[in-house]
């Protein structure tokens, strides 16, 4: 028989609205923390769904490449 873990879900929840004017009302965004502590899931609810899944040295990454644009 496999060995089963048990653990809580680290997560955070917002109405997309608060952060983006096109949004409908029902939209959402939620970050889940992986368990192992090296990244996380994103799901987003707009549009279509979409999950992003991302370790912590590439949403550094793209951090730092949204920056450069964005100047």
């Amino acid at each position: 028989m496999a060995d089963i873990t048990r653990y809580k879900l680290d997560a955070a929840f917002a109405p997309l609205r608060t952060f983006d004017h096109l949004a409908k009302p029902d939209d959402f965004i939620e970050v889940s923390l992986w368990n192992n502590g090296e990244g996380f899931d994103a799901h987003l609810s707009s549009h279509a769904e979409q999950c992003i899944r991302l370790s912590w040295g590439e949403f550094k990454a793209l951090k730092k490449l949204v920056k450069e644009l964005d100047q």
